[in-house]
């Protein structure tokens, strides 16, 4: 099984994102870090399917790397090979 390719929201991204910034309010970091690790070990274990995460865990790392390539000033703008 592989990750979806499709609007797994069904046009409701903006309302899964709304909910996700609102579960942090008024928290600390720590507190802030705390809900997100009990948050993405309850949805891990409701996907139930070791691959399927782990492929999403390497998604993430992987636009997190971007993510800091991309804001570390580069002016070509294309990652390092």
């Amino acid at each position: 099984m592989a990750l979806r390719p499709d609007d797994g929201f069904r046009g409701r991204a903006d309302d899964v994102y709304e909910i996700l910034v609102r579960a942090h309010r008024d928290l600390d970091e720590a507190e802030s870090a705390a809900l997100t690790t009990r948050l993405v070990l309850i949805l891990a274990n409701e996907v139930g399917d070791l691959d399927v995460i782990r492929e999403a865990v390497a998604l993430a790392r992987r636009t997190l790397q971007k993510e800091a390539i991309a804001g570390s000033g580069s002016a070509s703008g294309r990652e390092p090979v």
